[in-house]
Parts: structure tokens; sequence; C-alpha cells
């Protein structure tokens, strides 16, 4: 996700004493430098500021970004950080019709917004070539970060989507036109395509990083763990499950 100077203008209605009490004790400002549609529901933003210097970030971490009125926040990953200028990047994509998806697709260039991070998430850390990303429209920043911070060798990445056009739009456009798109069916029979070729690629050493949703990991490292993968060469971490929150 990426953007020029205009006046800071906040986004978010007017918030109670106890929240914007919480919000300056635990999160941080940061003022929206840029944003990029790239299709209909990705969005490139670049955040910036004072806050975002010299801090110690590493791939695979996330940060929270407060929307609306209250203590509500959104999930990100980052896919890239200049602790030196004070900036990072991310991807967002708007799935459905809630409050995350409409303060995606309502932000704009120059407001301000309430951040907390960057913290733990999934550890990358020890990957060496070769490596197998799976995951889906939620996993595409920590597929860009990944590729960046490999020390040998570039991932390899397999993804669900909904709509494959709409998601080659958005990997093209961030330099990921090289993966694997599968259309996701609704019966889930798409992932004996994605778990035929992961076995293909297990048979060859490869390390495996799962990510997206939970149910289509759980799937995909059944299968791995099945076929003899041992825990040490599988990470994983469920973004999203229908009609649950909380996950990140």
């Amino acid at each position: 996700m990426n953007e020029t100077a205009r006046a800071p203008r906040i986004s978010e209605p007017p918030q109670g004493r106890v929240a914007r009490m919480l919000l300056r004790w635990l999160m941080r400002p940061a003022r929206v430098a840029a944003v990029e549609t790239l299709s209909p529901r990705f969005r490139l933003i670049e955040l910036e500021g004072e806050a975002l210097k010299d801090v110690a970030w590493t791939a695979g971490q996330k940060i929270q970004v407060a929307i609306g009125a209250g203590l509500s926040a959104r999930t990100y990953t980052p896919m890239s950080w200049d602790t030196g200028r004070g900036a990072t990047r991310l991807l967002a994509f708007a799935h459905g019709d809630g409050p995350g998806s409409r303060w995606v697709s309502s932000l704009r260039e120059g407001e301000t917004c309430q951040f907390f991070g960057p913290r733990r998430s999934l550890d990358l850390a020890g990957l060496e070539a070769p490596v197998v990303l799976f995951g889906d429209e939620t996993s595409f920043g920590l597929a860009a970060a990944l590729r960046d911070n490999l020390r040998a060798g570039g991932p390899l990445h397999m993804f669900e989507a909904t709509d494959v056009a709409e998601s080659r739009q958005a990997l093209d456009a961030i330099g990921l036109g090289e993966a694997r798109l599968i259309a996701r069916s609704d019966s889930e029979n798409h992932l004996r395509d994605v778990e035929a070729e992961m076995l293909r690629l297990a048979a060859n050493g490869a390390q495996f990083v799962l990510t997206g949703k939970a149910s289509s990991i759980q799937h995909v490292s059944r299968t791995l763990k099945a076929a003899g993968v041992v825990p040490a060469r599988l990470k994983a971490k469920a973004y999203w499950a229908p009609g649950k929150t909380g996950l990140d």
C-alpha cells in the first residue's frame, strides 16, 4: 500500500475519555503519507512519523491500527520499515463491509491514525531456501516482507484467492507477479491442488510458512504432517476465520 502533504485531519469520530487515555498510553501517532489504489479492494498505504523511527522491526511482525471510535483496531503485517526516515508500508485488503474495510476504502493521504507495535506475530528467523509461503489475499504483505528479508533465495508463493484477476493485479503492482494463484471454491476442493503441489515441494526439502484462512491452514498442515514433514519445517499463522474476530 503507498502516497503528498495536506494538513493532517482525523478521520475518526470523537472518543470518550477512557478510550483517549488508553490510546495515549498504548498507541503512537502516524500520518498517512500515501494511499495508492491497486485494485477495487487493495490499497497500498504508507505511514510516516517520528514514532516510526529507530524501531526494531523484523519481517513477519504486526502492527495494529486504531479505526473508528473506541478501541477498535485492525492488524496488518508491514511490507517494509524505514527506521531512519520513520515510515512503513502496508497492503490492506478491503474484504466485505465491516469497519476495517470501510476504514481502508475511505482512507486519504494527510489523515492521521494511531498504531500499536510492531510486535511479534510470525517468527521467520532461521528460514533458508527453499521456502514456500501459502496464504491468501491477507498474506500478500507478508509475502513482500519475506521476499526482501530471506537470507538465501526467494520464496515460492501459492495463494488461494476469491478473485484471481484482482489478486493478480495487486501482486503485479508489488513485484510478486510470479506467485501462483488458485481460485477459491466454496467446497474447498481447490485445496487438493494446493496440497498436491505442497507435497511435491516437500519432497525437495522445502520449509513452509502457512498463513491466511484458519481452515485452509489446517487442511494443508495436516496433509504435510501426514507425509512426514516435521514441525521444524512448518510455521503457521491464521489471520482470519469466517464468523470470527480476534485473529491476527
